[in-house]
């Protein structure tokens, strides 16, 4: 467990092609920060975690359950487990993720 991560301490990873740190990690969930870039794509996938975000800025559209939805600034999301989602880059930007349980494929 990581309860308090200051920024100079976040641990930067890559998963799909993607930037993102890894910060906090409690017993049953952890936050990262997703650093999406105009090049980035998120094909459809899914995953055993819950994941909800936060846009801090960016846009994006985000697909799942045979939905779309266009995120701005200051939009938020919930995408429950074992879902397909996609999420297309429309503007760069940084998204804040909280994936219950922790993903593992993350650390």
């Amino acid at each position: 467990m990581k309860n308090v991560v200051k920024k100079e301490n976040a641990v930067s990873r890559q998963f799909l092609g993607v930037d993102f740190v890894v910060l906090s990690i409690g017993k049953d969930s952890m936050v990262t920060k997703m650093l999406y870039k105009s090049t980035d794509s998120v094909p459809f996938h899914k995953h055993s975690n819950e994941q909800s975000g936060y846009v801090i800025s960016g846009a994006y559209k985000l697909r799942f359950e045979g939905k779309e939805f266009l995120l701005n600034v200051g939009d938020t999301y919930s995408i429950p487990a074992n879902i397909e989602h996609s999420i297309e880059i429309i503007e760069p930007g940084e998204v804040v993720d909280v994936f219950t349980p922790i993903r593992q494929d993350y650390l």
